[in-house]
């Protein structure tokens, strides 16, 4: 589904409004490759030049606009670069509101270890002492409890809940249709766990969905109401929301586009910008900006978010499972200089985002990047070269 040659402003407009890119001008096809300075070294400041060649040139097949902000331990960068909207053709808003994904995760994972730093939530009982409800009939299915800690870090063995579709056409089509995290929840726990919990660690939201529904259940308020008071305000992100059923973006954004292969051949960009995230609750709900995530991750790295015993969790992978590299709300990266870095991405339908940074904060990178193929399977070129301008080539 991506389109893997450049696309200029003017087709990309041709394109949006429903042409083919057959009907358009001939487009050169080939690799993309990483800027020849983002050869790895142990720099820690940013490189402007490597990281304004990572986002120049949009729109094009890959990217309609990218927005990023990299901060050294005495300077810091700042830049965008593509348009706010294919039809206008204006230039992308810096300072643009996206749906952040699964960056949500994190504040999730901090709110889970306040509550367990207030000594509500115990972080190694099973969250069936949280939601019995939820487990009900099919608890005996589940021989092995799940604990908290195992949610947090993606090793629980739950299997995918309910979606609205396995292809973009059929998730696209009911992208205003209201799926609520409990059905998700529900569905999920129906099927049976898929392996014992602790064995292996498998990326799926499902993990987050049932720690929105635990954080309700002990708070007695809405996920959206504890992730904003204790993570939100506390950091100062006062740009970032959580929308629930609204499929709008409020406020200033650019915004995002899908790539769909044509029957007869040729491309064309459908808007994906308004869609319900309901069902995305605490794994990928939040709309952001790259100032607040910025200011997510320093304010969680100094401790200002979880108190620093807990804290550890966000930084601690599990042992005993091969390969393991999550940790709560974090992932474990080793850079090709051999700094260790720890982020999370995210990528909704026309957005990919990330916060990442080393842990003494000597380099932090955040960046969405309105991706024509948010949701596939390969790292988004115009990302893999940002990263590769701010801690080192991804692909080793």
């Amino acid at each position: 589904m991506r389109v893997r040659a450049g696309l200029s402003a003017t087709v990309a407009t041709a394109v949006v409004l429903g042409l083919t890119a057959a009907a358009a001008p001939a487009l050169a096809s080939g690799g993309v490759s990483a800027p020849a300075a983002v050869a790895a070294d142990s720099r820690s400041e940013p490189d402007g030049v490597a990281l304004r060649a990572a986002i120049d040139g949009l729109p094009d097949g890959d990217a309609t606009a990218a927005l990023v902000r990299v901060r050294g331990k005495k300077t810091s960068w700042h830049g965008s670069s593509g348009v706010r909207d294919l039809v206008s053709g204006r230039e992308a808003n810096p300072e643009g509101r996206f749906r952040a994904g699964s960056t949500t995760k994190v504040v999730t994972a901090a709110v889970v270890l306040q509550l367990a730093a207030e000594g509500r939530v115990d972080l190694g009982a099973p969250v069936q002492r949280y939601l019995p409800e939820l487990f009900g009939a099919n608890a005996d299915a589940f021989r092995k409890p799940i604990s908290v800690r195992q949610l947090l870090n993606h090793s629980s063995g739950l299997q995918p809940g309910r979606s609205l579709g396995k292809t973009f056409e059929e998730l696209y089509a009911n992208r205003f249709v209201t799926l609520t995290p409990q059905e998700v929840a529900v569905s999920s726990i129906a099927k049976g766990p898929a392996h014992d919990p602790g064995v292996k660690q498998e990326y799926l939201g499902i993990n987050y969905t049932l720690l929105g529904l635990l954080i309700e259940k002990v708070t007695a308020h809405s996920y959206e109401q504890e992730a904003t008071r204790r993570v939100l305000k506390r950091a100062g992100m006062r740009h970032s929301s959580f929308p629930g059923t609204d499929p709008r973006i409020h406020g200033p954004h650019n915004r995002g586009y899908q790539a769909v292969e044509e029957p007869g051949g040729g491309t064309r960009l459908v808007d994906v910008t308004e869609w319900n995230q309901r069902d995305r609750m605490a794994g990928g709900d939040m709309i952001s900006t790259t100032a607040d995530l910025e200011r997510l991750t320093v304010a969680l790295f100094r401790g200002r978010i979880v108190p620093k015993p807990q804290l550890e969790e966000m930084f601690t992978v599990p042992k005993g499972i091969e390969g393991a590299t999550m940790s709560a709300g974090l992932t474990r990266f080793e850079a090709p200089d051999g700094r260790v870095v720890w982020l999370k991405t995210g990528g909704r339908h026309g957005y990919n985002s990330i916060l990442a940074a080393t842990r003494n904060l000597d380099t932090v990178l955040v960046y969405s990047v309105n991706s024509t193929d948010a949701k596939g399977q390969d790292m988004n070129p115009v990302a893999q070269r940002i990263v590769g301008a701010a801690i080192g080539d991804p692909r080793g």
